[in-house]
């Protein structure tokens, strides 16, 4: 039975394409036993795993049935459970399982936690969608799971990808002190400004950046995080579904926003406390942004409302975006991963609770006394700072 499933797993580790080295491959402790990677579709979570196999193949090519990649997709797991698989895969001398597609499988929460307990030499990590109830209270996982993300491809892994390039990862701490220094090291190698603009567009989602037909793509995706990721994985009723399509039009159309959240439940015919579940759920399937002021936080109303990704700012026709919606859109994405963003008076964001920082489009006239990013500048000067070091986060 392991057998049929090693064949796949040879084939498809074979024949993984792995332009780039994603940061999180550093980033997992593989001392934990139960690890759940979250990322929403198209950020590459199935190429990470295989190539994560790869890696291990390459390091320890006398292992090779150590490890061993499962698709939930496999009708056979419609019969068989996980629990009796793993058991299986242990005997036979198996130690790492990679699960993909996990939320398919009806039990995942219970026989993953059934596995951490009886399997103890048996390390499991598995592909979770954003939605899946990992982290609440109620949730049998809560307290054996170690949760990492996997976002989309940062300014510096799609230049990385585009043009087979190695550029380093860059602190907060070292852009703000050595921003000039950077952006002149790296435009000696390669003129960012050249490729921001695509990357803004169509730069975000790896299983993409290849293909012709982005935005269709693209499109299709965000439906699928609806159908899929919202209703499966909340439990909800169909007929929920046309009133998260208005909602995410609404966004599409109007983020960065704020919301006048009586308005707008009445416009889609929901009560106000579904209509802020709604928010959550678009938040959580990483198709929103949601900005709060220090202290706040939801079920509270919260002060603007981005789009996860400057891609999503491109997909309505009707839209026609700002420079401006573009570069508060690009800068909450690009940091929130690795900082806390807040909304602050007399400043665009507060970062991390201590600095403040204006966005803008093109550089102002004067020089202010707050970090500045300037969507269109190449190198920037004092605390000016140009946006496109900020994908370097990452």
């Amino acid at each position: 039975m392991l057998e049929s499933f090693y064949e796949m797993h040879d084939y498809l580790v074979e024949h993984v394409n792995v332009p780039i080295r994603r940061v999180l491959m550093d980033q997992i402790n593989t001392h934990d036993r139960l690890i759940a990677i979250k990322g929403s579709r198209g950020v590459g979570k199935t190429d990470f795993l295989l190539a994560y196999a790869k890696e291990f193949l390459e390091n320890h090519p006398d292992r090779r049935r150590e490890i061993l990649y499962v698709n939930f997709n496999n009708f056979y797991f419609a019969k068989h459970s996980l629990y009796d698989f793993a058991g299986e895969f242990v005997k036979k001398g198996g130690k790492i399982l990679l699960l993909d597609q996990t939320f398919k499988y009806q039990n995942w929460s219970k026989e993953l936690r059934d596995c951490y307990y009886h399997y103890t030499s048996l390390q499991i990590i598995f592909m979770a969608s954003p939605m899946m109830p990992l982290e609440e209270d109620s949730g049998e996982l809560r307290h054996v799971v170690k949760i990492y993300n996997l976002r989309g491809l940062s300014f510096r892994e799609y230049l990385n990808y585009k043009l087979g390039l190695n550029l380093s990862v860059h602190s907060l701490e070292d852009i703000l002190a050595n921003h000039v220094s950077i952006a002149r090291e790296i435009s000696d190698v390669v003129d960012p400004m050249k490729y921001f603009e695509t990357y803004l567009k169509e730069g975000f989602y790896p299983s993409y950046t290849e293909q012709r037909n982005f935005s269709d793509l693209l499109l299709k995706t965000m439906n699928m995080m609806l159908e899929v990721d919202v209703l499966l994985n909340r439990q909800m009723d169909v007929t929920s579904l046309h009133k998260l399509r208005l909602l995410l039009e609404y966004m599409l159309e109007e983020a960065p926003c704020s919301l006048n959240v009586s308005r707008l439940a009445g416009d889609i015919a929901v009560s106000r406390s579904s209509l802020m579940n709604f928010i959550k759920y678009l938040k959580d399937a990483r198709l929103i942004n949601l900005l709060y002021k220090e202290g706040n936080t939801f079920p509270m109303k919260p002060s603007k409302v981005y789009l996860h990704n400057t891609n999503l700012c491109y997909t309505l026709p009707t839209r026609k975006v700002t420079r401006q919606e573009v570069a508060e859109t690009y800068f909450y994405s690009a940091l929130h991963g690795t900082h806390t963003l807040n909304a602050c008076e007399n400043a665009n964001f507060l970062v991390d609770g201590q600095v403040k920082f204006d966005v803008k489009a093109s550089a102002p006239r004067e020089a202010g006394f707050r970090y500045c990013a300037i969507l269109d500048a190449k190198v920037g000067y004092g605390k000016q700072i140009p946006m496109w070091c900020f994908g370097l986060l990452y």
